[in-house]
């Protein structure tokens, strides 16, 4: 084969490989985005950690409008505070985590933001589901775990934790019975005992009769055989000789 004819077939094939190269980037880039979390203290039960979230934007026609976070366990909306967003959004808490939001950004542009937390709970990760919310109301939910060997299409950002430094305790106040649902749960038990309260003045009675009638029972057993034993007595003897 000539040098020139060797020329053309490298050039064939690297045209080949790139063009199979380019098809397969193509296919992947809808998976490739994706949300991610990180934290410039990922410790378990570190305080004031900084968390930094960024939503990549996979909208060829509208940019982010709305991210909302479902908080993990140990983390209460109430700890959490905006540290950083773009220019206009605001964090507003839920009752099982937080939205960020405002103006509807650049198409294309990732929505990236942080958040200050009180302090992590004890645990080895985190998991924040976040939903996406596009100014053209199509909405991305980045909420699955991994499980049974499977990789999920549209993962939950994770964030793994060290462990807790020794000697570092959670700053949470030991758990007291406060708010409507500890009153429902102290009027249940209450009312629990109540009725075992009223259960034992009612039966008592009861077995107080039942002592009553044991005891009459007794003393008119006792007095039949009594009786009896006194009648066999009265009796006289057969004489032997008649």
């Amino acid at each position: 084969m000539s040098v020139h004819h060797a020329a053309r077939a490298a050039g064939c094939v690297a045209a080949a490989g790139a063009a199979a190269l380019t098809a397969v980037l193509a296919l992947a880039d809808p998976a490739s985005a994706h949300a991610e979390v990180e934290a410039d203290a990922p410790r378990a039960l570190a305080e004031n950690v900084t968390l930094t979230f960024v939503s990549e934007a996979e909208s060829d026609t509208a940019g982010f409008t709305e991210l909302r976070v479902v908080l993990p366990d140990g983390i209460a909306p109430g700890d959490v505070t905006l540290a950083d967003a773009p220019k206009g959004w605001k964090l507003k808490p839920g009752d099982d985590g937080y939205t960020v939001a405002g103006p509807v950004l650049r198409t294309g542009a990732d929505a990236e933001y942080k958040v200050r937390v009180r302090q992590l709970p004890d645990a080895g990760q985190l998991v924040f589901r976040t939903l996406e919310t596009y100014g053209d109301g199509e909405t991305a939910r980045w909420i699955e775990l991994p499980g049974g060997g499977v990789e999920p299409e549209q993962p939950a950002p994770v964030l793994k934790l060290r462990a807790a430094a020794s000697g570092t305790a959670s700053s949470d106040p030991s758990p007291s019975a406060s708010g409507p649902a500890a009153e429902a749960t102290d009027a249940r038990l209450a009312g629990k005992t109540a009725t075992a309260q009223e259960s034992g003045s009612s039966t008592g009675p009861i077995v107080g009769s039942a002592i009553v009638l044991l005891v009459l029972g007794g003393g008119v057993w006792w007095l039949g055989r009594r009786r009896v034993s006194f009648g066999a007595s009265d009796v006289p003897a057969a004489d032997p000789e008649s």
